[in-house]
């Protein structure tokens, strides 16, 4: 074998590159390489998750770091396969459209010697009492196979056996290239999402607002080219969340029915304010954002004061549901309270009721008898370290616990009846005010959607007209006999698998028996039935 050398081998390596069958392979590829996202945390989303694995896990989790199995998509190995994709379908597309081009500029091909080899042949007898020549039924013919949407050449019509050659389905191979140029735009649209758009979360309590900036967020994942000026400046004032539970059902009784959101928005600062309400799967459009409802829950409002008599902490604390009955998980971090740090962790109950061993627990999550309790720990809270914490958990493994229902001091109860509680040692007390409603939005960016949207429609379209456009050649010959009439046969070819071609012959000789014979003749007993594999019989006589 001679040696290919670079060139050769270069030359080569693209062809395998482009090739369809390397680019179905990279696709499958593709979507084998994206199912690691979908198992282990990815650190954009949720770094936390990833922490805690990291600590679970310390044999395994620190190679799938080392292999960013948590950022999969942001990875080298995925952009890699991302990328020889597209290569390799840029390499496909291009040539086979300029291919394509030319076919279409392109005549039928002419007609073959033997019709009767033709997976799908036909016969009949134009009478002479017609009185049409056989260049004339080759016309008529050229009409009839155009009417089916066929593009048709005529061949020898000054000799004793004129012809039309005719070709459709050319739209085969154009829904083929769409779709896979479509796939391409895919491919471009998601690119340009990566690296110009952003994702933001936050949390809104009833009454308070939020501007689109960067420090608004409580957590924001941008994309690669992320700029600052990229973030439309809307504000969301959150006025009224209101929950309805179901009250009739005996099966589902107080499971939430409809969640709705009452927004005054603004889209740029001067703008004048807009009522507007957010639901789920319902998002609200601002500038070139949506925002949607993910996430909903109490805020216990209460009122810390240190041991100095100061209000060290006051306003509402998000707290976190943790069952339908939104029995809600309670944090809450003072660093400011004098002369020790305080916190409180605990839960929050909407209607609290007594069980049998006198533990309290939720009964309906309506507000209709909010209840907290809670116990108080002091110490420092380490959030001067630099190290980033969660508000929604307390490490109290270095912290001295104050109140507790194992304690002198006993635990934290605060209620419509008990307000307020001093805590022991002159250390401060704690005052339930009331209870907010919150709700927790995303926040979504992506300039590209629009332009997906459009790819993925005409990739669809594409794929239709790939699988059901057939390609067929046809052929007409007709020929005059010694005693007048004019004998034609016709012949299909598929290119590639077609089920109906027969349908598809016995639909063009009835068209064809009905065309030649337009001028009233008989044709005698003609079905135009036409012959397949080896029945092959002469019709029309």
């Amino acid at each position: 074998m001679p040696r290919l050398g670079v060139v050769g081998t270069l030359r080569w390596a693209w062809r395998q590159l482009t090739s369809m069958r390397v680019a179905l392979m990279l696709l499958l590829l593709l979507a084998v390489a994206a199912v690691p996202g979908s198992i282990f945390p990815q650190r954009p989303s949720n770094p936390t998750a990833v922490t805690t694995y990291l600590q679970n896990n310390p044999v395994t989790g620190p190679w799938l770091d080392r292999f960013q199995f948590f950022d999969v998509y942001a990875s080298v190995w995925f952009s890699a396969i991302y990328i020889l994709l597209f290569i390799s379908l840029i390499g496909c597309v291009v040539p086979r459209t300029i291919a394509h081009v030319k076919a279409l500029r392109q005549p039928p091909p002419r007609t073959p010697r033997r019709l009767s080899r033709m997976p799908q042949y036909g016969t009949l007898v134009v009478p002479a009492e017609s009185g049409v020549d056989a260049a004339e039924v080759t016309r008529r013919a050229q009409a009839v196979l155009k009417r089916r949407g066929y593009r048709v050449r005529l061949q020898d019509l000054e000799g004793d056996r004129p012809s039309a050659a005719a070709e459709r389905g050319y739209l085969r191979e154009t829904g083929n290239l769409i779709f896979h140029t479509a796939l391409i735009g895919v491919l471009v649209s998601v690119a340009v999402g990566g690296l110009f758009g952003y994702r933001g979360q936050r949390t809104l309590v009833e009454g308070d607002s939020f501007v689109n900036t960067l420090v608004g967020y409580d957590s924001f994942n941008p994309g690669t080219n992320f700029a600052d000026d990229h973030l439309d400046p809307f504000s969301i004032q959150l006025d009224k969340f209101d929950v309805t539970f179901d009250r009739e059902s005996t099966s589902h009784y107080g499971q939430p029915i409809d969640f709705t959101a009452h927004l005054t928005t603004r889209q740029t600062p001067t703008s004048a304010p807009e009522k507007q309400t957010l639901k789920v799967n319902s998002p609200v459009a601002l500038g070139g954002s949506n925002v949607y409802l993910v996430g909903n829950g109490y805020a216990p409002v209460v009122t810390v004061r240190d041991g100095q008599g100061k209000v060290a902490w006051s306003g509402p604390v998000v707290s976190n549901p943790t069952d339908a009955m939104y029995t809600s998980a309670f944090v809450l971090k003072v660093p400011d309270a004098k002369p020790q740090q305080l916190s409180f962790v605990g839960f929050f109950l909407p209607t609290a009721v007594a069980g049998a061993d006198k533990v309290a627990f939720s009964g309906d999550p309506d507000p209709l008898l909010p209840q907290l309790n809670l116990n108080s720990f002091k110490g420092d809270l380490g959030l001067n370290n630099g190290v980033p914490t969660s508000v929604f958990a307390l490490d109290t493994s270095k912290l001295t616990p104050v109140n507790a229902r194992n304690l002198p001091a006993g635990g934290i109860v605060l209620d419509g009846s008990r307000r307020t509680q001093k805590l022991p040692n002159n250390l401060g007390s704690i005052t339930f005010e009331g209870v907010k409603r919150y709700i927790a939005i995303d926040v979504r960016h992506d300039p590209a959607t629009t332009g997906a949207l459009v790819f993925s429609t005409a990739a669809l379209l594409g794929l239709i007209g790939s699988l059901f456009v057939p390609r067929r050649r046809a052929w007409v010959r007709a020929g005059k006999a010694a005693d007048g009439r004019v004998m034609v046969e016709y012949g299909l070819l598929a290119r590639g698998e077609d089920h109906r071609l027969e349908r598809a012959r016995e639909s063009l000789g009835r068209d064809l028996d009905a065309a030649l014979v337009a001028d009233g003749a008989q044709s005698g007993k003609n079905d135009a039935g036409g012959t397949t594999g080896d029945d092959r019989r002469t019709t029309g006589l």
